[in-house]
């Protein structure tokens, strides 16, 4: 019964490992990693300035953020593009969701005839600010971590075209996942 017992918990580990290491896929080169930097304003509020590295040309961006300060409640509410590198992209979505304490960023490159894409590199992509709800409530801790918001926005990335001239506005749907790109994910705390 024991031997059945390990041999069930290590199947399980290994499923687990294999999910875990598959979540983070990038077909293009090097893993993509997003990082959020959280760091206190003052009692009230707090920022996360949310960077990202990449090797190729991306088009859309999905970073639904959750937060945690214990007993307190809190809100995101306001984020800042400006000098960031999504700066010139045409749509740079916000939508905070007090309830369950997260915000959905979703920005889109292009929405007519533009040509904006986020090139290879790294830096900052938005800077997110998170208040607390309660006047006079001190935040005296901000937990921040990725997550998955209604209805099915997870962080990913897209990438730009595989093929520089499809011949067509769309790209065929099984292309779709060869530019889908899953980022690490890393949270830093300033002191």
């Amino acid at each position: 019964m024991k031997l059945l017992l390990r041999s069930i918990i290590t199947t399980a580990l290994i499923f687990l490992m294999f999910n875990a290491a598959s979540a983070q896929t990038d077909g293009f080169g090097f893993l993509d990693t997003v990082y959020a930097d959280v760091a206190r304003v003052d009692d009230q509020n707090w920022s996360i300035t949310v960077s990202y590295s990449n090797d190729q040309r991306i088009v859309g961006i999905s970073i639904p953020l959750k937060f945690d300060a214990g007993d307190i409640p809190v809100v995101a509410d306001s984020a800042i593009y400006m000098g960031g590198r999504a700066e010139r992209f045409t749509y740079k979505g916000f939508r905070a969701d007090t309830a369950d304490q997260c915000v959905t960023l979703g920005l889109i490159a292009n929405m007519g005839p533009t040509n904006n894409t986020l090139l290879p590199g790294r830096g900052r992509i938005v800077t997110v600010f998170v208040s607390s709800i309660d006047a006079g409530a001190s935040v005296e801790n901000l937990k921040v971590d990725t997550t998955t918001t209604h209805p099915g926005n997870s962080l990913s990335m897209v990438a730009d075209r595989v093929q520089p001239d499809l011949g067509a506005d769309t790209i065929p749907i099984e292309n779709y996942r060869i530019r889908q790109i899953r980022p690490v994910w890393i949270v830093r705390k300033s002191q």
